[in-house]
């Protein structure tokens, strides 16, 4: 799980970097793509942190954290993280598409 919170957290890091360096024009500055992408990792990450905090307190014995909470945080972050996976691939398939085109 921890090197799931990693992954995640880089990526947002590598996002976070390009989005400085990219002119946005007039046409895009209204939001678009490469912002709901950042939202989606941040709240990705944000799951992943929140199971972890659960997990950690449910196994020292908190009796505030339930397991029922506990399960349902790890499977929120789990699906969380493997819609986010299937994107990175869907824009890696892609890109490899665009770079194999015949000009």
């Amino acid at each position: 799980m921890n090197f799931a919170i990693r992954s995640v957290n880089t990526a947002l890091a590598v996002v976070g970097a390009s989005q400085a360096q990219v002119v946005q024009s007039s046409a895009v500055s209204g939001g678009g793509f490469q912002d709901a992408m950042l939202k989606a990792l941040q709240q990705t990450s944000d799951l992943q942190k929140e199971s972890g905090r659960l997990s950690r307190e449910f196994s020292l014995d908190n009796p505030t954290v339930s397991l029922e909470e506990t399960m349902v945080a790890g499977a929120k972050s789990s699906i969380a993280f493997q819609a986010t996976l299937q994107v990175r691939n869907r824009f890696v398939q892609a890109y490899s598409e665009v770079m194999n085109m015949q000009i």
